[in-house]
């Protein structure tokens, strides 16, 4: 991923990216513009949606094209892929919380009640179920203040208040001007369906 801006009001922007396992093209000619807001990434099973949001944080180096980022201010990662690891849920976020100086403390504690985290917060991740360690990221995700956050299905295996909890912070993010949110999942929840989006890209079924 290149350091140079994107232009004027771009906070992402790729012209022909690609990606290529040997012997597989796992993305392809992807050319794109995301600004501020909600954007959202779909398409089916193995079609490179993780592998796209990897190329977003700069965890992975594309093998075709360019893809220039307009902040360093990012966050990318999921306390769901934690499921051996001991640290305690409150604990994970805190070692979060030191490493973005945009964090809201109290937009973290609005969150924790929302999704039914407060019972569970005091335990080690490896104690949760799937459903609350995405809740534990998705807390992480909303309170670090960075200015680009990438988040991966994250209605997987959530409950119906804590679906309708980020549906609700979703919509807040589609108005907001100075972050931007790129969401991937396989489809856009009819619960959006009206929400202007700040970029759309679609890698098929």
């Amino acid at each position: 991923m290149t350091a140079t801006s994107p232009a004027p009001g771009a906070v992402l922007q790729a012209h022909g990216l690609g990606f290529r396992h040997p012997g597989t093209d796992v993305l392809a000619g992807l050319s794109f513009s995301i600004g501020p807001g909600l954007a959202w990434v779909r398409g089916g099973d193995g079609r490179g949606k993780s592998t796209l949001l990897r190329l977003m944080a700069g965890t992975l180096a594309p093998t075709a094209g360019e893809l220039r980022r307009g902040t360093a201010s990012v966050w990318f990662e999921d306390a769901a892929d934690a499921a051996a690891n001991a640290t305690v849920a409150q604990a994970w976020l805190e070692a979060r919380r030191a490493l973005h100086a945009g964090w809201d403390r109290a937009l973290e504690r609005r969150l924790v009640d929302a999704f039914g985290l407060a019972e569970h917060i005091a335990k080690p991740l490896y104690m949760l179920s799937t459903g609350s360690r995405r809740k534990v990221g998705l807390v992480g995700a909303a309170a670090s203040g960075a200015r680009l956050t990438l988040v991966d299905a994250p209605f997987a295996a959530l409950d119906a208040p804590s679906i309708r909890a980020l549906t609700a912070l979703f919509e807040q993010a589609a108005a907001d001007a100075q972050r931007t949110w790129v969401v991937a999942d396989h489809e856009l929840p009819a619960a959006l369906a009206g929400v202007p989006l700040a970029g759309w890209v679609d890698l098929g079924d």
